[in-house]
């Protein structure tokens, strides 16, 4: 466990004090990677435990919350604040960290089938929302996520919708379908 916070933490730092936020203020594709290193694999690295209270509503409260942080920092008001602000960037980078803890903090706290459904929950709306950002007929956001990788704003915004739909999309679903499986395993040797 410690050496998986280790890496962790060096994960961290790389992608926060390497040149990627420097490089991800002008290129989407970029401040994909950032997003989907500082959401997903730091937290799944980490590996957070917190004590839930039971029930569907902890569950429900877990995944909306990451969903909401997620969705809400793609609108183009507040990913421009990101892109074009030091406080708009640290708060979207903060809020990335702690929407993937505590979204991995449920999972982990959850059980096989309860953790399952959350990242099955995940799944969806991460597909949903790289699918709209990959698959929309015009630049989300004025072109100024263009120009390190040599795209267009639209090729990069499509680009890093298919990052999310297909990479991210598909951690979680990986993740979603190992918890059930190892459930539906210690259900059947129960039985």
């Amino acid at each position: 466990m410690l050496t998986r916070r280790v890496l962790a933490l060096a994960l961290l730092a790389a992608l926060w004090l390497g040149p990627l936020p420097v490089l991800a203020t002008g290129s989407m594709v970029l401040h994909m990677v950032l997003h989907l290193g500082v959401t997903l694999a730091v937290p799944l690295l980490w590996g957070p435990r917190i004590a839930l209270p039971a029930g569907a509503m902890a569950l429900t409260l877990g995944a909306v919350a990451e969903m909401v942080v997620v969705w809400g920092w793609h609108l183009p008001g507040p990913h421009l604040w990101a892109r074009f602000t030091t406080m708009g960037f640290a708060l979207e980078q903060l809020s990335f960290l702690g929407a993937g803890m505590a979204l991995w903090a449920t999972v982990r706290g959850a059980g096989g089938f309860g953790g399952g459904i959350v990242l099955l929950a995940t799944t969806m709306h991460m597909t949903l929302l790289g699918a709209l950002i990959g698959l929309s007929p015009r630049d989300l956001y004025g072109g100024i996520c263009a120009g390190h990788l040599g795209l267009t704003a639209l090729q990069e915004q499509q680009v890093a919708g298919a990052l999310m739909a297909g990479g991210g999309g598909a951690i979680y679903l990986v993740a979603a379908l190992s918890r059930l499986g190892s459930a539906l395993k210690l259900e059947e040797t129960r039985a």
